[in-house]
């Protein structure tokens, strides 16, 4: 009887994913497919073109995505075909006016950081030791060696790479010419000097070299993970050895397409960044294993570290969503390379908007309340899982800074066994506790001595 009621439950989760994949909305123009191992882009009328990505997976342009998919299924030498869906469209987070009068405002004034001058570094609550990640403190101890620079790639609404705190730390392809309409260095992009462009693309089907921002969404998330520090203006980063690279593939009405975050996703790893930060995410994954199956090559080829936001579906702490039961993507794809943010408050408990997951979400990070960079030259305040991924990418950013031979496996592992931890988090997030930099760069020395040692 039990054996039964799985088969039906199984059968039942099976048709509700068909039901949705159906109803979604797709790139009416696209589809994916994935060869099996060995076999080469099946040919079909159907196909006007392809666009190989990763191994055996291609990007195919059909005037028919559901026949071809058909077709190809009929073949026998196909893993699998996706369409290409979009994350449907939602409103943006917004930003926030803090209540001096709050404790949380309170909390932001005590801090001294000796170690930034920055005028706003004691809104920064998530530099200090007792709530937050231990910034503060890493900083005062960091090892003697020098750091490597670290490119993250922030893929999300674009980045405003003239904001007085950005400018600086940008990342810029040296291989381009700016400005003279020429693929200088024959990556597939014209002029794409900090990034790329996936929302707008030219006569070819390129994505374009504007990255800058159309929401601030992305400047906030940039700003956080490495805004210039002791440079006598506004807030310090979390990181110190970061370049900003921007990839604009996030509406405004965060409606992203699969095929432009693979796209964002194989820039980034082929010209040199370690990280990843994504804080965005959809509800419905529609049977799809695209992202997934990018994020895992990256991982292996490029050591590269994607971040993900859990979420913000909980209404805590009497009603929390839990990823393991009801996932959202890319949070909930099961991938070595992708490390799962959850957010905290100023008092270090789980912010009450955080998704968890005892299964899913791997750390904890300050996500409520987060002071950062935004467009124009300005600054605001902004919660969501969106502001603790960032957070977590900064401390990340900075052990790979110390430690760049880590894998992106081994960099998750470093992080999640040196938080902080938590009693409450048990049932919530895996490594039961929040990101720590101090303790990760110390956990991080001993991981790259056995490293060597056993090599």
């Amino acid at each position: 009887m039990k054996k039964l009621t799985v088969c039906i439950l199984l059968s039942f989760t099976a048709i509700m994913a068909t039901a949705e994949a159906a109803n979604s909305r797709f790139h009416p123009n696209h589809l994916f497919v994935k060869m099996k191992d060995g076999q080469s882009l099946v040919k079909s009328p159907l196909i006007k073109s392809a666009k190989k990505l990763i191994g055996g997976l291609y990007l195919v342009k059909t005037a028919n995505p559901v026949a071809l998919s058909k077709q190809l299924a009929a073949s026998g030498v196909v893993e699998y075909s996706q369409k290409d869906f979009y994350g449907e469209k939602r409103k943006m987070p917004k930003m926030e006016v803090l209540d001096r009068s709050t404790i949380a405002f309170k909390n932001f004034t005590e801090f001294n950081f000796v170690s930034f001058n920055d005028p706003d570094a004691s809104k920064l609550w998530a530099f200090n030791s007792n709530s937050g990640m231990n910034v503060s403190e890493a900083y005062d101890a960091l090892p003697a060696t020098s750091v490597n620079e670290i490119i993250v790639a922030v893929v999300d609404t674009g980045v405003d790479h003239n904001h007085q705190d950005l400018k600086n730390i940008m990342w810029t392809n040296e291989k381009e010419i700016a400005g003279n309409g020429i693929d200088d260095d024959n990556n597939g992009y014209i002029d794409d000097i900090h990034g790329i462009n996936t929302l707008v693309r030219d006569a070819q089907g390129r994505a374009t070299m504007n990255t800058m921002a159309g929401h601030w969404h992305g400047t906030h998330v940039a700003g956080t993970i490495a805004a210039e520090q002791n440079n006598g203006l506004g807030i310090a980063g979390v990181a110190s050895n970061v370049k900003i690279m921007a990839i604009r593939t996030v509406p405004d009405d965060a409606d992203e397409l699969d095929s432009d975050i693979v796209e964002g996703f194989l820039y980034a790893a082929k010209h040199g960044a370690r990280l990843i930060n994504c804080s965005f995410g959809k509800a419905n994954n529609e049977g799809g294993m695209v992202v997934r199956d990018t994020i895992n090559e990256i991982g292996k080829k490029y050591k590269v570290l994607v971040v993900a936001a859990a979420g913000n579906d909980s209404s805590g702490p009497f009603s929390w969503h839990n990823n393991d039961e009801d996932p959202k993507y890319p949070a909930s794809f099961d991938s070595e390379s992708l490390l799962v943010v959850a957010s905290t408050t100023s008092s270090g408990s789980l912010s009450s908007f955080s998704n968890v997951g005892i299964k899913t979400v791997d750390v904890a990070a300050p996500g409520s309340n987060i002071y950062s960079t935004i467009n124009g030259n300005k600054y605001g305040n902004a919660s969501g899982t969106s502001m603790a991924a960032p957070n977590a990418t900064g401390v990340a950013a900075m052990i790979l800074g110390y430690f760049p031979n880590l894998s992106a496996t081994e960099l998750k592992s470093v992080m999640m066994k040196s938080v902080t931890p938590v009693s409450s988090f048990k049932n919530h997030v895996v490594s039961g506790g929040r990101v720590n930099l101090k303790t990760s760069l110390a956990k991080a020395k001993t991981a790259n001595r056995i490293r060597f040692l056993t090599k």
